[in-house]
């Protein structure tokens, strides 16, 4: 009847039946051996993909380390010294890159995109961050990649093995960024960008956000091109890098209108008025 519990096939069958049947299961059978290897494959891959996890969530925190020692690049006394610091903590990255590289070897990448893509994505953040501030341009994908490139001798094999000479070839192996994590990456660099030009104009920089304007400029248009053909990721990301860009823009305008008479230091503090302004009336349309 109604709001009664349906009953079950196999509650037809007496308990004590059904344990004869497991107990009467060949261990050895080649179902039982099949259904085993296909238990330790998955184990296997699970352990992988959480060692990869928790790689990706190394190779973040020390990626947003190097990105907010960079931010001092324009208040620090001498700029060369946070550079060479910085590109320290990249190399430190790009050891932890190279332990998922290792893990990647002879398996699809794709498989385990989703465990290493946060961390790749923080990772092009910095170093296109790093790039930017060292040359005022854009870093490629291709420059990106060539970083990625590890070749280590594996002298634990030569010497537990006689090999001959030709066999003591270096190992080499990579990591390639994918174009998706590429433009993610470069969306999120709009964001340290903006607080670029935020800290240029506390410190008396006029001529940084005017830059900046222009090469935030040329990303968006770049992004633009891609629209809605792209990934649902890449679009997602367009609406971020429209404020940063809307932000940066308002300050320009402000230096060029008010700039002469409104006192250096309190630049700062009138932009970031400004952008909450923006950030209210966006709320609310």
């Amino acid at each position: 009847g109604s709001g009664g519990f349906r009953k079950r096939k196999h509650d037809n069958f007496p308990h004590g039946q059904r344990r004869e049947e497991k107990e009467n299961v060949n261990p050895s059978s080649a179902l039982m051996t099949s259904f085993k290897s296909f238990q330790l494959e998955l184990d296997t891959r699970h352990d992988k993909y959480e060692r990869l996890v928790k790689l990706s969530r190394d190779i973040t925190i020390e990626s947003k380390r190097t990105i907010f020692l960079l931010h001092r690049f324009t208040s620090a006394p001498n700029g060369e010294e946070i550079l060479n610091e910085s590109e320290v903590k990249l190399d430190a990255v790009r050891r932890k890159i190279k332990q998922v590289a290792q893990e990647l070897i002879g398996e699809d990448m794709y498989q385990f995109h989703r465990a290493i893509s946060p961390g790749l994505q923080e990772y092009v953040e910095a170093v296109s961050f790093q790039y930017f501030i060292k040359t005022r341009s854009l870093i490629s994908v291709e420059e990106i990649n060539k970083q990625l490139i590890f070749t280590v001798e594996d002298r634990e094999e030569t010497t537990n093995t006689t090999s001959n000479s030709h066999d003591k070839q270096p190992h080499t192996w990579s990591l390639k960024v994918t174009p998706v994590d590429y433009l993610l990456g470069v969306a999120d660099l709009t964001g340290e960008l903006m607080r670029l030009c935020i800290s240029s104009v506390g410190n008396g920089d006029i001529d940084t956000p005017f830059e900046l304007s222009q090469f935030l400029r040329q990303i968006y248009d770049g992004f633009t091109f891609i629209g809605n053909t792209g990934p649902y990721e890449v679009s997602k990301k367009l609406y971020t890098l429209k404020q940063s860009l809307a932000k940066v823009e308002n300050a320009c305008y402000t230096l060029k209108v008010r700039g002469s008479e409104i006192p250096k230091h309190m630049l700062a503090d009138v932009f970031s008025t400004k952008t909450e302004l923006i950030d209210q009336e966006e709320g609310l349309s």
